[in-house]
C-alpha cells in the first residue's frame, strides 16, 4: 500500500468511526435551573449533580450548589448519549424547615427528566418518589442505567405522578380514574411525609427510624433518603406496616385538630398491603380488554371484547383494537378504536410479530385480523375466515421463526401462517380428523418453547399438548392436575407456567367450550345458569384455581401445582426477566396480581422456593383492579393488568337498565418498576433486553 492509498484509507476509517461516534453521542447545550426543597421548603448548600444515562455507566454532566432559597442552575455543553436519560441528584444541603444550620448528610432526592429536560424543575420527595418507582429496573444508589427503550419508558412514566416545574401533583394520579377511586395517591404522599420526616430533621431520630423501617430483607441498611427510597420500592411487600407506623410517630395526631400536621396530603389512614403504586388509564376504544401485547417500541396493544357504550354481554362480543403509548397515553380512537379488517369481538387471542403488525384472533366476526403498527387493516374487510370455515377464535403466536400459529377454541382448529403471509395461512386441522387437533379440547392458547415445540392449553381437559412446530402430527400429552387452562408462559429455562382457572371439583363441567362466553352445553343454557353452577362446585383450597410449572420434559416440578389465597381464579401467566412469575386473576370485584417466585430462586426473596408467592397474601391490589384477564410486562419492567369485567350483574340476565353497559371492565392497570424487564416485542420465552 503506497503513501497516497494509506492516506485515504486513514481518512475513511477516520470519517467512519466519527460518524459512528455522531449517531451515539451528541454536544448538547442543557441548562436547567430550579430548587430543592425538603418537606416544601428550601435545602441550602445542596450538592446538585446533572448526570446522562444509558446503556454504560452515566456520565457526570455538570455540578452546582443551591442558595439560600434552595436554588440552583446548571449549564452543561459536555457530550452525550442521543438517547440518554438526563436526572439530578441532590444530596446533602441545610433544611431550612428547621431552625439548625447544620448540614443533613442523609438527602439524597432524585429527579429523573428524560432526554429533554424542562427549563424548570423543582426537585423534591415526590419527584424522588415518582423517579424511583418508575426506574426501580435500573437504578443502583445514585447510579441510573439501562437500555435506551427502558429509560426511555421510564422516564416518560414519571410526569403520571409528579408536575417536574413545580414538584406537585402530576395529571394522572390525580385524574377521576386515580385520584379518588385509588388509595394510589394516599400511598405516594405517606410515602413522601416519611422521607420529608428525615430530610427535614422533624426529630433527631427521623433518619435512623426511616432507615430501620427501609431495611431490605437481605439485610441492606440505607444512609440516605434516596436509597430508602429504592429498598421500599424493590421490595414494596416487605413488613410495610414498619413505615407506615413512622406516620404516626413522626407526626403525631394533635388532640385538638382533626389532621396530622404533615407536608404532604392524603396520607393513608390504614397500613398498606405493600408500596405500591399502580396508575389506571382508559380510552383509544378500550372496553373488556382481553389479550394485551407490547410492539417494538413499548406501545400496548390491547384486544377489546366489546366497545364504548354497548350493553355488552356475553352473548354480544364486538369489540376492536385499542393501543397505548408506553405513558399510558391512547393512540387508537377515543370510541371505536381501531376498526376495520374483520376485526370483531378480540379475545385472548393477540400477538405482535417481528414487524411489529398486530395479529387479533375474533370472536364476533370469526375471523382474524391484521393490522400495521399504525392501526391500518392488512386483513380483507370481513377478516381472515377461509371462507367462512373459523369458529370462535382464541390464542394467537408469533414465532422465533417469523410463522403464526392460532387456535380456534369452539372447532378445535389449528390455523397456520408460514412466515406470517396472511395470503399463504392453512387451517392445520380441525376436530378430532387429525393430529394434533384430536388431542385438543377447547384449545384456549399457546407458546412456543426454545426447541421449537408448541405448547397448547386446553380448557375442556386436563392435559397440556405438545407437539413439534415442524411436524404437528406427533404430539404427546401431558397432565395438568387441573381445569379450564387458559394462561401459558415459558420461562428461559424451558419451564411451562399454566394457569388453571378451576379445579377438579368442576371435573362434570370440564367439556364445557369456554367460561361465561356462549355457553352452550348440556344443561347450561345461560352464563346465569352456568356461573350459578361454578359457585356451588368451587370449593376453594386444592379444588380451586391452580398454576402448574412442567419442566421442559413434560414432567411435573416438584411443588406444582401452586395453590394459595392469591390465586383465586389464575387466567394469564408473565415470565419476567429474572425468571419470575405474575399471574392475574379473573375473580374478586378489587382484582389481585400474584406474583410467584421462578425457578431461578437466587432472584427470589431469601429463603423462598420455586413457587412460593413473593406478593402480599392477598396479592397485589390497588390502582382500580377489577376481573383481570392478561398480564404483561414491558421494558422498564412495569406491569400491565388489563381489566375484562367490573359488574359480574350486568354480565348475565338482565342488568339494571342504568347499569346495563358495566359488564365490560374499565381501563388496564401499570404497576410500576415491578418485574425484571423483558424484550419485546414478546416473541418465544421471556428474555431480558
Amino acid at each position: 500500500m503506497n503513501i497516497s492509498t494509506w492516506t485515504r484509507f486513514h481518512s475513511a476509517c477516520a470519517l467512519s468511526l466519527a460518524t459512528l461516534l455522531l449517531a451515539t453521542s451528541a454536544f448538547a447545550a442543557d441548562h436547567v435551573s430550579g430548587q430543592v426543597l425538603g418537606g416544601g421548603n428550601p435545602i441550602a448548600n445542596s450538592t446538585v449533580v446533572l448526570w446522562a444515562a444509558g446503556p454504560n455507566s452515566p456520565v457526570k454532566l455538570a455540578e452546582a450548589k443551591t442558595n439560600d432559597q434552595g436554588q440552583f442552575e446548571i449549564r452543561s455543553t459536555a457530550a452525550r448519549g442521543t438517547d440518554s436519560s438526563l436526572y439530578l441528584v441532590a444530596t446533602g444541603g441545610v433544611p431550612k424547615a428547621q431552625k439548625s444550620s447544620a448540614d443533613n448528610p442523609a438527602i439524597a432526592l432524585l429527579a429523573v427528566l428524560g432526554n429533554k429536560p424542562p427549563d424548570k424543575v423543582v426537585i423534591n420527595e415526590f419527584t424522588t418518589i415518582a423517579s424511583v418507582w418508575t426506574n426501580t429496573q435500573f437504578l443502583d444508589g445514585s447510579k441510573l442505567q439501562g437500555s435506551a427503550l427502558g429509560l426511555r419508558i421510564a422516564a416518560g412514566n414519571v410526569p403520571n405522578f409528579v408536575d417536574m416545574q413545580t414538584g406537585g401533583w402530576g395529571g394522572t394520579i390525580q385524574d377521576p380514574l386515580n385520584g379518588g377511586q385509588t388509595p394510589t395517591m394516599a400511598n405516594f404522599a405517606t410515602l413522601a411525609d416519611v422521607l420529608a420526616g428525615c430530610a427535614t430533621l422533624i426529630r433527631a431520630d427521623a433518619c435512623s427510624s426511616l432507615f430501620y423501617a427501609a431495611t431490605s430483607p437481605t439485610g441492606e441498611y440505607p444512609k440516605d433518603t434516596l436509597a430508602a427510597a429504592e429498598n421500599i420500592a424493590r421490595y414494596p411487600w416487605y413488613q410495610p406496616e414498619k413505615l407506615f407506623g413512622l406516620l404516626n410517630y413522626l407526626y403525631p395526631a394533635p388532640q385538638d385538630h382533626n389532621l396530622r400536621s404533615v407536608p404532604f396530603m392524603p396520607y393513608l389512614n390504614w397500613a398498606p398491603s405493600a408500596w405500591v403504586l399502580p396508575l389506571k388509564f382508559d380510552g383509544g376504544g378500550l372496553r373488556a380488554g382481553g389479550k394485551g401485547m407490547f410492539d417494538s417500541e413499548g406501545n400496548f396493544w390491547v384486544a377489546d371484547n366489546f366497545t364504548v357504550g354497548w350493553q355488552g354481554q356475553d352473548s354480544l362480543w364486538e369489540g376492536h383494537a385499542s393501543k397505548f403509548a408506553p405513558n399510558g397515553r391512547p393512540l387508537s380512537p377515543i370510541t371505536t378504536g381501531f376498526t376495520g379488517g374483520g376485526m370483531e369481538g378480540g379475545s385472548f387471542g393477540l400477538a405482535v410479530d417481528a414487524k411489529d403488525n398486530a395479529w387479533f384472533s375474533n370472536y364476533g366476526s370469526k375471523s382474524i385480523a391484521v393490522f400495521d403498527k399504525n392501526g391500518k387493516p392488512l386483513s380483507p374487510p370481513e377478516g381472515i375466515t377461509f371462507n367462512g370455515r373459523l369458529g370462535l377464535m382464541q390464542g394467537i403466536i408469533a414465532t422465533p421463526s417469523g410463522d403464526v400459529w392460532a387456535l380456534c377454541i369452539s372447532k378445535t382448529q389449528l390455523v397456520y401462517f408460514p412466515k406470517g403471509d396472511i395470503n399463504q395461512g392453512r387451517i392445520v386441522c380441525e376436530g378430532d380428523s387429525a393430529e394434533p387437533c384430536k388431542s385438543f379440547k377447547a384449545p384456549f392458547h399457546l407458546g412456543i418453547d426454545q426447541q421449537d415445540r408448541i405448547w397448547v392449553a386446553n380448557s375442556g381437559i386436563d392435559h397440556l399438548t405438545r407437539f413439534p412446530a415442524s411436524d404437528p402430527s406427533k404430539t404427546e400429552n401431558f397432565k395438568t392436575g387441573g381445569f379450564n387452562s387458559s394462561g401459558l408462559a415459558i420461562d428461559s429455562q424451558g419451564n411451562v407456567w399454566l394457569t388453571n382457572r378451576f379445579g377438579s371439583g368442576l371435573l362434570g363441567m370440564a367439556h364445557l367450550v369456554d367460561m361465561g362466553v356462549r355457553l352452550k352445553a348440556a344443561g347450561v343454557a345461560k352464563a346465569s345458569d352456568y356461573l350459578t353452577k361454578l359457585m356451588s362446585e368451587q370449593k376453594g383450597g386444592k379444588e380451586g384455581g391452580s398454576v402448574v410449572l412442567l419442566k421442559p420434559d413434560g414432567s411435573q416440578f416438584p411443588g406444582s401445582p401452586f395453590f394459595g389465597p392469591s390465586l383465586p381464579g389464575p387466567w394469564a401467566a408473565a415470565v419476567d426477566g429474572n425468571d419470575n412469575v405474575w399471574i392475574s386473576n379473573f375473580a374478586g370485584a378489587s382484582g389481585q396480581l400474584a406474583h410467584l417466585c421462578g425457578v431461578r430462586t437466587d432472584n427470589c426473596p431469601p429463603g423462598m422456593k420455586t413457587g412460593d408467592p413473593i406478593s402480599p397474601p392477598l396479592g397485589y391490589v390497588g390502582g382500580g383492579l377489577q376481573m383481570e384477564v392478561d398480564v404483561d410486562i414491558d421494558p422498564a419492567g412495569n406491569v400491565w393488568v388489563t381489566n375484562n369485567w367490573q359488574d359480574i350483574d350486568s354480565c348475565i340476565g338482565t342488568p339494571i337498565e342504568a347499569l346495563s353497559t358495566r359488564c365490560a371492565g374499565q381501563g388496564i392497570v401499570v404497576f410500576y418498576g415491578m418485574a425484571k424487564p423483558v424484550h419485546v416485542p414478546l416473541i418465544g420465552p421471556a428474555r431480558q433486553p
